[in-house]
């Protein structure tokens, strides 16, 4: 039991620091590719090229003055910007970044665990970090930032249904609520080409779920201040950042795992480390993807985005699942 709880302690320790050091500078590259996307130059100051933005925005962070509104419920208030960042970190207990290797003369698998149940996992994790937002809504006791936390809970009940049946179809394909067993189902072929109405689906539940833009609704400036952040600063406003984020990576490593045969690859076999090189690669580009989407499409009406969780991707997530179960019943 002993060399387990190590091997564990040493693979969480492993997968905080590079999740702290992947949020730094996903914010400093999201600043960078919008800059270029809208001609400007970007962060240039803070050390060369930049680089050294992130600390100085951590500093910042870390001095500014952290103040609690005087009529707001403080344990709420200070409790909402964890139950917000924790879910966004559990996520990556089940995800796959690689086969099993052997390092040091120890074989070990990069995961931290595959339960038999993981994909279950993964969903209700995903559901918790809303209230976080939601209760920083309540708790400010300011009616721009509960209207941010509102919206936050009804955006999630239309989008979550859509995204869970996109995950419906993965699992009925792959034959398996395992994790691991699903990457390994794509060995044959990436469940992209299987089931691309089920990515297109996901990947847009997605953006709404991580409050991505154009599905920003609930911080929209125009009309809700900053919403939910509205009474927040210093660390805890770092915190609803860092969510932010991280929620980016692990979304683009969920999208990467069940439909872009997560570490697969050419020679993955050959050379078990290579599996880390393609999930890294496929990761970076999907949140590319993201930040592109970001820099290119405005937010759309809140009416809208109901609409077309309720209208257009819920029905669709329904026949997907239809007659995906239809194909598998009918097949030999």
């Amino acid at each position: 039991m002993a060399p387990f709880l190590v091997e564990a302690a040493i693979k969480s320790a492993i997968l905080v620091l590079v999740l702290l050091t992947g949020f730094a500078y996903l914010t400093l590259a999201e600043r960078k590719l919008v800059a270029d996307f809208q001609a400007r130059i970007g962060p240039n100051r803070a050390g060369p090229y930049g680089l050294l933005q992130p600390l100085a925005d951590a500093v910042k962070l870390f001095f500014k003055e952290d103040f609690v509104p005087t009529y707001a419920d403080r344990v709420l208030f200070v409790l909402a910007p964890l139950i917000t960042l924790i879910p966004a970190v559990l996520i990556f207990a089940v995800i796959p970044f690689g086969p099993e290797l052997t390092l040091f003369g120890y074989r070990t698998r990069l995961q931290l665990t595959d339960v038999n149940v993981g994909v279950l996992y993964i969903v209700a994790i995903t559901s918790i970090s809303v209230y976080g937002i939601a209760l920083a809504g309540w708790a400010s006791n300011n009616k721009y930032a509960l209207l941010g936390g509102i919206r936050a809970a009804a955006q999630m009940i239309s989008y979550e249904l859509a995204m869970g049946l996109a995950i419906v179809s993965v699992v009925l394909t792959a034959g398996t609520l395992q994790v691991g067993g699903i990457v390994e189902a794509q060995r044959g072929g990436w469940l992209i080409f299987l089931q691309p109405l089920a990515a297109i689906i996901f990947f847009v539940t997605g953006l709404a779920e991580i409050k991505r833009a154009p599905f920003d609704l609930v911080e929209a400036e125009q009309e809700l201040t900053a919403g939910y952040l509205t009474e927040y600063s210093s660390m805890k406003f770092a915190l609803f950042f860092m969510a932010e984020y991280i929620k980016m990576i692990g979304f683009s490593a969920l999208l990467t795992t069940l439909f872009l045969g997560g570490y697969l690859g050419p020679f993955v076999d050959l050379y078990p480390a290579l599996g880390v090189v393609y999930f890294t690669v496929k990761v970076a580009l999907l949140i590319f993807v993201m930040i592109w989407i970001r820099a290119t499409l405005p937010r759309i009406r809140y009416d809208q985005l109901m609409g077309l969780g309720w209208k257009v991707l819920l029905p669709l997530s329904l026949a997907n699942v239809m007659a995906t179960a239809a194909v598998i019943a009918l097949m030999p």
